[in-house]
C-alpha cells in the first residue's frame, strides 16, 4: 500500500468466515537464531548438519530483516525498526566473534540496550557505543569468555534474556543466569528454552537461576505456529460483531505462545474457544460479563493495545497493570495508547507505578470519521481497526503492519466482501 490514509472497510455485523493468520514472529526469530549458531558450531567443529526442514516461516518483516542480516556478509548491519533482531543479533555477533555494527532507525536509537550489552561486556565482549550510552548503534570487536555468570535484570525486557540463553550453548564454559527483579514476559523465556530443548539442547532453571552447560545444537525438522498476537485482533472482531463464528487455522492449545492467554481473557468478554485438529474456533456467544475489567500484562504485554481498544468499543473501565514494558516498544505505547483513545471520549491515565486506568469520561466525540495515528506501530492499527464497527475511522499508515501482520488489510477485506 502505498497511500498514507485509509478508511476501514466496514465489517458485517454477522461474520462466518476463515482467516489466514501469519506464523509466529517469536518463533520464527528464536528457530532462525538457534540454526545459525548450530551451522556455526558445526563448522567450528568440522561436522555437517543433517537434513531437516523449518516450515511455515513468519512472512512479517522483522523476520524478513533477521534473515538477511544472518546472511549478510557486510560490516554494517541495519536492523531498521526490528527490536528482537537489534537484541539476538548483538548477542549473536558476540558469541560467534563476528565484529560488526548494528544500527537502525531512529527510535531504534532511543531504544535501551544497556542491559543486554553490560552482560556481555562482563562475559568479555568488547562492544562500543557509538552514540548515546546505552543505547544503539553498537559496535562489537570482539569476545573472549572470562566467566560463566552474571545476574541480569529480567523486569525490562525477556529478549535481553533470550538472547543471552540461546547463546550460552555455544559459549566455551556456558552460562548460569540470575535473574534479578520480578521477570518480565516470562513465557517468552519458556518459549526460548522449549525451542533450544527441541533443538538438542537442555537448561536448568532452579528458582531465579538458570544455567546451561556448552552443548551442540541439532537441528531437526520443525514447523513454526501461527501467532496469537495477531489472533488476538480477531477475537476482539467477533467482540464487536453482533454474531461470530471465526477459524484461525495452525493454532494448538498448547502453544508456547504466551499470548495464546487471549483465548481465556476473552471469555469475560463473550468469546469461547473451541478447540479443532486444524486450528481454533472462536464464537460469539454473549456480551462482556461486567462493565469494569482488570488484567496485569506483565506476561504478555502484546495484548494491552487490543484490550484497550476493545474496552473503549465496549465501554468498559479497564484497570492495566503490569505495563512497564510498553514505553519502549516501537513507540511509547503508554503514551500513544493516552493520546488515541481521547478521540473515543476516554482517559487513559497512571494511577499506580506501572498500573494505568482506563474510563470514558464524556459522550462527545468528532462527528464524521475519526483519524487515528499509528506512531509506526503495527499494534496500533490492528488494535484499533475494529473500532470501526462504532465509527467511521482512518487509519494513517495503514501499511505499517508489514512489521507482523503483512496481509492483515487483505484478510479484513475479504472478511468484508464475503460474509454476510
Amino acid at each position: 500500500m502505498s497511500y498514507a490514509l485509509m478508511f476501514v472497510p466496514q465489517l458485517p455485523t454477522n461474520i462466518r468466515a476463515s482467516i489466514q493468520l501469519p506464523a509466529s514472529k517469536s518463533e520464527s526469530n528464536r528457530v532462525l537464531i538457534i540454526e545459525a549458531l548450530a551451522r556455526w558450531q558445526h563448522l567450528q567443529k568440522k561436522q555437517p548438519l543433517l537434513n531437516y526442514s523449518i516450515e511455515n516461516l513468519s512472512e512479517a518483516r522483522d523476520t524478513k530483516i533477521l534473515q538477511n542480516l544472518l546472511k549478510s556478509s557486510e560490516l554494517q548491519l541495519n536492523v531498521q525498526d526490528a527490536g528482537t533482531t537489534m537484541r539476538f543479533l548483538t548477542a549473536f555477533c558476540t558469541a560467534t566473534n563476528r565484529k560488526a555494527i548494528l544500527k537502525g532507525t531512529e527510535r531504534m536509537h532511543q531504544r535501551p540496550i544497556g542491559i543486554l550489552v553490560e552482560a556481555l561486556q562482563e562475559l568479555g565482549a568488547e562492544i562500543n557505543y557509538l552514540g548515546e550510552k546505552g543505547f544503539p548503534p553498537l559496535q562489537i570487536q570482539g569476545f573472549q569468555q572470562k566467566k560463566n555468570s552474571i545476574s541480569i535484570r529480567s523486569d525490562v525486557s525477556s529478549q535481553f534474556v533470550s538472547a543471552l540463553l540461546m547463546i550460552a550453548p555455544v559459549l566455551s564454559k556456558g552460562l548460569k543466569i540470575t535473574l534479578q527483579n520480578k521477570v518480565n514476559s516470562l513465557p517468552y523465556i519458556q518459549m526460548t528454552l522449549s525451542l533450544m530443548k527441541n533443538f538438542g539442547v537442555e537448561s536448568k532453571w532452579n528458582e531465579n537461576t538458570i544455567t546451561i552447560e556448552p552443548q551442540l545444537y541439532q537441528m531437526n525438522s520443525f514447523a513454526v505456529e501461527a501467532d496469537w498476537s495477531a489472533a488476538s485482533y480477531w477475537y476482539s472482531v467477533a467482540a464487536m460483531a453482533k454474531k461470530a463464528d471465526i477459524f484461525l487455522p495452525y493454532l494448538k492449545k498448547d502453544s508456547l505462545q504466551g499470548d495464546s492467554q487471549i483465548a481465556s481473557i476473552m471469555e469475560f468478554f463473550g468469546i469461547k474457544t473451541f478447540y479443532e485438529k486444524e486450528g481454533i474456533r472462536i464464537c460469539k456467544v454473549g456480551e462482556p460479563e461486567a462493565n469494569f475489567f482488570e488484567y496485569d500484562f506483565s506476561n504478555q504485554p502484546d495484548l494491552a493495545q487490543t484490550l484497550v481498544a476493545l474496552c473503549v468499543g465496549k465501554n468498559i473501565t479497564l484497570i492495566a497493570k503490569g505495563v512497564e514494558s510498553l514505553k519502549i516498544k516501537e513507540t511509547d505505547r503508554l503514551q500513544a495508547l493516552q493520546n488515541e483513545v481521547r478521540k473515543f471520549g476516554f482517559d487513559f491515565y497512571e494511577i499506580a507505578e506501572n498500573d494505568w486506568r482506563l474510563e470514558k469520561v464524556t459522550d462527545r466525540v468528532p462527528v464524521g470519521s475519526i483519524l487515528l495515528a499509528t506512531y509506526q506501530d503495527h499494534r496500533m492499527a490492528m488494535a484499533f481497526a475494529p473500532l470501526s464497527y462504532l465509527y467511521p475511522l482512518q487509519i494513517e499508515n495503514p501499511q505499517v503492519v508489514e512489521k507482523s501482520y503483512p496481509n492483515f488489510w487483505k484478510e479484513w477485506k475479504n472478511v468484508a466482501t464475503t460474509t454476510t
